[in-house]
């Protein structure tokens, strides 16, 4: 995708946004999200839109786990894509919450890849 992103999810990020879901909607239906997850096309978005429209405060540049996606970028490590759904008039961080903070650090402009559902 470019130098900071990685150009698909990593494998790991879909069981922890079924758990995630799973919070929110059936077990069922967080599966079949999931899997729609898995098929989509990976795009990009800005990071304040991202932010924007899931709603969610921006955790600060303190915050344990957004500090040390701040720090792979820093060190040249590549991050997973989000993992985004849309549902109940909200946009969902299924997976990537830290890391949309962390990235909306680095430019609020930023073009961050994500997949859709």
């Amino acid at each position: 995708m470019n130098k900071i992103w990685l150009a698909n999810p990593e494998e790991h990020d879909f069981p922890a946004a079924a758990d995630y879901l799973e919070l929110l909607v059936p077990e069922a239906e967080a599966k079949e999200i999931v899997k729609q997850l898995k098929k989509a096309k990976t795009q990009s978005k800005k990071a304040k839109d991202i932010l924007r429209a899931s709603e969610l405060p921006l955790l600060p540049k303190e915050n344990m786990h957004v500090a040390a996606n701040l720090k792979k970028f820093k060190n040249g490590k590549k991050l997973s894509p989000l993992l985004l759904v849309r549902k109940f008039n909200t946009l969902i961080i299924a997976d990537g919450y830290h890391r949309i903070c962390a990235s909306y650090y680095l430019s609020e402009d930023l073009e961050v890849p994500c997949r859709i559902v």
